[in-house]
């Protein structure tokens, strides 16, 4: 079982157009709703393959509703815990060459005891579970240290905890010890505090963020593929997206291949890799089933190109194999 918390979810609306002109009326070739945050976007993954998940988060308004029908439907398990706010609504606009341009909302401010409710929702569906995965940006109202508050509620249990955030919230978490991070690359320059324009400034960060309490570090590096560094191993993984449609919910779709593939080492790694790159391939935020997945395009390097430059190319300002923190 695999518990994830997301503590800003969303309602997410898609909408391809053929240009996206400031200021002029786009008329939208189709569109598509699907429940948000990148918890929910994890646990649909797990789900859609056949592994037990579990989301957390926090519910409150129309849109609470709303996501609660959403998730219903897709058959994704939940605990919803009930707030006085209303959840946020987000809007992503997609262009035929797949650039993604999103809005999102700041979300619901979160009270002192709707954060504990949180807190002791996600411990108490974490019971006998292998993997907790805090992520996602935080509403206002909790403190930067939420995620870190979260590891050491789950210290005393058997249960891993994995953390998929940015910015201070990031780097207040490492201090607790969590046994993966997930940064994108512009989280991982920060969070380092460490230019990074080759795949050696990569693994200089990743090891920077080790010392500093993540056991392991899978960062996803856009159209560079993703990095994976653990306490023995370092590895370097590609997989060409020949139609990018949405970059949108691919680095959630990296970790919950990982871990439903075991969560450590070079096989769990491959199958994340596809597991995003087949959800680049898709509409909006849909997560990839297991008709979408395919392995063989996946090239994992042990022996790491150090000097190669990373592009840094973009899909529509988010990376490729991941999405700016939603």
């Amino acid at each position: 079982m695999i518990i994830t918390l997301t503590p800003n979810p969303s309602v997410d609306r898609t909408v391809e157009v053929d240009a996206l002109v400031r200021g002029a009326v786009s008329r939208a070739d189709c569109g598509r709703i699907d429940p948000g945050g990148k918890g929910v976007n994890i646990a649909g993954a797990l789900v859609a393959h056949g592994h037990d998940a579990i989301a957390v988060l926090p519910s409150g308004g129309l849109e609470g509703i709303q996501l609660a029908k959403l998730l219903k439907d897709e058959g994704i398990p939940s605990v919803q815990v009930p707030i006085a706010g209303s959840i946020r609504a987000n809007i992503s606009v997609v262009e035929p060459d797949g650039t993604v341009t999103k809005f999102n909302e700041p979300g619901p401010h979160l009270s002192p005891g709707e954060i504990e409710a949180l807190i002791q929702a996600t411990a108490d569906a974490a019971a006998g579970a292998t993997w907790v995965v805090g992520c996602g940006s935080l509403p206002p109202g909790p403190a930067d240290d939420f995620y870190a508050l979260l590891i050491d509620r789950l210290g005393s249990s058997d249960t891993r905890v994995a953390i998929d955030t940015s910015g201070p919230a990031l780097l207040k978490s490492l201090s607790a010890g969590p046994d993966i991070i997930k940064p994108n690359l512009e989280e991982l320059s920060e969070a380092a505090n460490l230019e990074v324009s080759k795949l050696a400034d990569a693994l200089h960060a990743a090891h920077t963020l080790q010392d500093q309490g993540a056991a392991t570090v899978i960062a996803s590096l856009g159209r560079d593929g993703a990095l994976y560094v653990d306490e023995s191993v370092a590895l370097h993984a590609e997989a060409p997206v020949m139609k990018p449609r949405s970059a949108v919910g691919a680095g959630d779709a990296l970790l919950a291949g990982f871990l439903a593939h075991g969560g450590h080492g070079r096989d769990a790694f491959a199958h994340g890799v596809a597991w995003a790159a087949a959800a680049v391939g898709l509409p909006g935020s849909r997560t990839p089933g297991p008709g979408d997945v395919d392995l063989s395009i996946v090239r994992v390097h042990d022996d790491i190109e150090e000097g190669r430059a990373l592009t840094g190319r973009q899909v529509g300002r988010a990376e490729a194999m991941d999405s700016k923190r939603r």
